[in-house]
């Protein structure tokens, strides 16, 4: 959404101009491209989904295209800040993953360097804590642990701990009764 407002040119800090766009839209593209993984989008959309309307119209486009997924398939994997606790609180699997914020500003650093960005650890490292503040304590849609998640820690290392997996694995079995 973010990347389609600057494409517009319109003031993401101007809640009005956003909704007004926003009832111009039925749907939103889902295509991956790298540059909606850049800084300034990041930003953005974390300023963005602040604003109900946008919290709104984006959950609905996601479960909209899951459910034209799980027409197709038995299930899906999908992953966002609110995923588990809002979009789709009542999903039989929800994973939580958590990663200590240094290692998500190196992760992040290392990231933009390999997209061509001249980034600055310190300014990312910075960033993603007012990030993490704000999707806490916005009024919509707040970044909470969902009931009944199974909490993975992937702050060691990209690979997740023969622990960690079997308790993901146990919790599956245990629903789909395998």
């Amino acid at each position: 959404m973010a990347a389609k407002l600057l494409l517009k040119k319109i003031d993401c800090n101007n809640f009005i101009q956003i909704n007004k766009y926003l009832r111009s839209l039925n749907t939103i593209s889902y295509r991956k491209h790298k540059s909606l993984r850049n800084e300034e989008i990041g930003k953005k959309t974390s300023l963005i989904a602040t604003n109900p309307q946008v919290r709104r119209f984006v959950n609905n486009q996601q479960r909209f295209a899951v459910s034209k997924l799980l027409k197709k398939y038995k299930g899906c994997v999908i992953d966002g800040r609110d995923i588990g606790s809002k979009v789709f609180n009542n999903a039989q699997i929800k994973l939580f993953i958590e990663v200590k914020l240094e290692i998500r500003a190196k992760r992040r650093h290392k990231q933009l360097i390999e997209q061509g960005e001249k980034p600055i650890h310190s300014q990312i490292l910075k960033d993603l804590k007012l990030r993490d503040i704000t999707d806490r304590t916005r009024k919509a849609s707040p970044l909470i642990v969902p009931a009944n998640a199974v909490i993975i820690d992937n702050s060691n290392s990209f690979k997740l701990t023969i622990i960690q997996i079997n308790k993901a694995l146990k919790k599956i079995k245990s629903i789909l009764k395998l």
